[in-house]
């Protein structure tokens, strides 16, 4: 059976937030004199506000968890308010599919005010048929919420959607929503779960193969072709 639609992952994988959100988690950090490596913050990706604030406190303590998160997130406003920068291919990717009448969704674990504005500011919100976000539902990634939710508003079933995602987070959750998965790991590399849930690819032109082959579509740039 043909998939039918197509429903995004944002941060890491259409936006380039998630480097943008770890400098600022690092220089907040140095600012308060806290001594935090890398690994707390990769921890993160992926993960809800509610997620990992939980994380922040149980590492650091609730007062010194909140003043950094409260002054990350000041920073990184600031940012998404100029507008992120999109992963490479994504906006070519995005409008070939749009142009072939392909439905489109966005699922992210993102709030839904912050969600639109990252979208609205990295000028690619008009792509999307709906959008949703964890305002949207009870649990967020790694559950199926956000991907079920999303499937539904498309009007069409969870086996005949696409999903794309970054972090295992995200193809854990779009994996239990019966849909086909494909990864483009940002940050970190595809783990052994992820590997057995999802086509991994290493960016977003050589997902395009999938699509062609999941749409049975006649023409999505054939000179990419399905690795080996």
């Amino acid at each position: 059976m043909s998939a039918r639609a197509v429903i995004f992952d944002m941060d890491g994988l259409l936006i380039d937030s998630e480097r943008v959100i770890l400098e600022c988690w690092r220089v907040t950090a140095a600012e308060q004199s806290l001594a935090v490596d890398d690994t707390l913050w990769l921890s993160m990706v992926g993960l809800h506000d509610a997620g990992s604030a939980e994380l922040l406190s149980g590492l650091l303590g609730a007062e010194r968890a909140e003043r950094l998160t409260l002054e990350c997130k000041r920073r990184y406003d600031l940012l998404v308010e100029e507008g992120l920068p999109l992963k490479a291919g994504a906006r070519e990717l995005l409008q070939d599919l749009f142009d072939l009448g392909v439905p489109l969704a966005v699922a992210t674990s993102t709030r839904g005010e912050r969600a639109r504005l990252k979208l609205a500011r990295s000028g690619i919100d008009g792509y999307f048929n709906h959008v949703v976000t964890s305002s949207d539902v009870a649990q967020a990634k790694p559950a199926p919420d956000l991907y079920l939710l999303a499937a539904e508003r498309l009007g069409i079933p969870p086996r005949e959607c696409i999903a794309i995602e970054d972090s295992e987070f995200g193809v854990r959750a779009a994996s239990a929503a019966g849909m086909r998965v494909i990864q483009v790991p940002d940050l970190l590399p595809a783990s052994e779960t992820t590997l057995t849930l999802a086509k991994v690819v290493p960016d977003l032109d050589r997902a395009r193969a999938w699509f062609q082959k999941w749409l049975n579509l006649e023409s999505l740039d054939p000179s990419i072709s399905l690795s080996p």
